[in-house]
C-alpha cells in the first residue's frame, strides 16, 4: 500500500498542510466503507454519511494538478437519504472542479453502496465483488413479547393516530406494514431514476429487481464499466499521476481513545434498542457473507 500513503511532497496541495510542491499530477483516493447511516450509534464498523465524508471529499478535490478522484466503495447500503446526499456532494464537487470520478467496488457495493458508486463517471469492480441490490429494504425487531415477559410496561402518549407506527415495543399492525410498503415503492422509483440517469443505455435487461451480482455478471448487465482493481486501472489510465489516499481527520477524543463510552444513566429501553440496532447493522453485512 506504499503508493497510497500520503506523500510529504504533496502536503502543500491540501488545505492546512505545508511542504514542497510537486509537478506530478494527482489522483485522490477516497475510501467509502461502512453502513450508510445518519449517525454512528453503537455499530461495529465505520459509518458513511454526509457529515463524516464532506470534509474528506472537499480535500480530495482540492489538490493542484488533480487528474481524477477515485472512490473505493465497500458498503452494503443503508439510509437512502444519506446515500443521495453524499452522491450529490460528489457530483457537485466533480462539476465544480471539472475532473472525472471513478468508482471501484471492493467486497460489496450494494443498495446504497451502489447508489454511491453511481456518483462516478465510470464504475469498476473486481470479478468477485458483489454489486447491485437496487431495491429498498426495511428491517427491525419486534420486542413487545420480550418486554412483556419481564413485566416491562411500554407507556406512550401521542397526538395523532399515526405517530406510533412500527414502534418495536408494540405489536405490529397490518395497516402500518401497508404504509411502509408504499414508502418503499416510492424510494425504489427514486433509486431506479438515479441509476438510469447515471448509467443510461449501458443497462441491460431489468437490473432493478433487488438482485445482487458478482462483478463479472454486473459488467454483463451494465452496472459497471469494467473489471479491475483501483491500483491496476488507475496506474494504466494515469501513468504519470501520484495516487494519494485522502482520509478524514478523527475527532480529538477518538484519537485519544476516549470517544464512544456510553453515558451514565442510559435508560434500559434505549440500551436494548441500541443493541438491537447494532445487531441490525451486523445483519446488513451478513446478507453478503461479510
Amino acid at each position: 500500500m506504499d503508493a497510497l500513503r500520503f506523500p510529504d511532497r504533496l502536503a502543500s496541495r491540501l488545505p492546512g498542510r505545508l511542504g514542497e510542491r510537486s509537478d506530478r499530477s494527482v489522483v485522490s483516493l477516497v475510501r467509502l466503507q461502512g453502513v450508510i447511516a445518519s449517525s454512528a450509534g453503537p455499530v461495529p464498523r465505520a459509518v458513511i454519511n454526509v457529515t463524516t465524508t464532506e470534509k474528506t471529499l472537499e480535500r480530495a478535490f482540492a489538490p493542484d494538478g488533480l487528474a481524477a478522484v477515485a472512490l473505493l466503495v465497500n458498503s452494503p447500503g443503508g439510509s437512502p437519504t444519506q446515500s443521495a446526499l453524499v452522491a450529490d456532494r460528489i457530483r457537485g464537487l466533480a462539476e465544480e472542479h471539472e475532473v472525472p470520478v471513478l468508482a471501484f467496488c471492493e467486497d460489496v457495493a450494494a443498495s446504497g453502496g451502489y447508489w454511491l458508486a453511481c456518483a462516478a463517471d465510470e464504475i469498476y469492480a473486481h470479478p468477485t465483488s458483489l454489486v447491485g441490490s437496487i431495491g429498498v429494504i426495511s428491517q427491525g425487531f419486534g420486542l413487545d413479547g420480550f418486554i412483556e415477559r419481564f413485566g416491562i410496561q411500554r407507556r406512550m402518549y401521542t397526538a395523532g393516530e399515526s405517530k406510533s407506527r412500527l414502534d418495536p415495543f408494540l405489536p405490529e399492525k397490518s395497516e402500518d406494514v401497508e404504509w411502509l410498503r408504499g414508502l418503499q415503492e416510492q424510494l425504489h422509483d427514486l433509486f431506479r431514476e438515479w441509476v438510469t440517469s447515471r448509467r443510461g443505455d449501458k443497462l441491460q435487461g431489468d437490473p432493478f429487481t433487488g438482485e445482487v451480482w458478482t462483478g463479472t455478471r454486473a459488467l454483463e448487465v451494465g452496472l459497471v464499466d469494467g473489471l479491475g482493481t483501483a491500483r491496476g486501472v488507475l496506474t494504466e489510465r494515469f501513468p504519470d499521476a501520484e495516487l494519494v489516499l485522502v482520509e478524514g481527520r478523527r475527532p480529538l477524543l477518538a484519537r485519544l481513545g476516549l470517544g464512544g463510552a456510553p453515558a451514565a444513566g442510559v435508560a434500559g429501553a434505549d440500551l436494548l434498542l441500541g443493541l438491537a440496532q447494532a445487531a441490525e447493522v451486523r445483519a446488513t453485512w451478513a446478507r453478503y457473507g461479510l
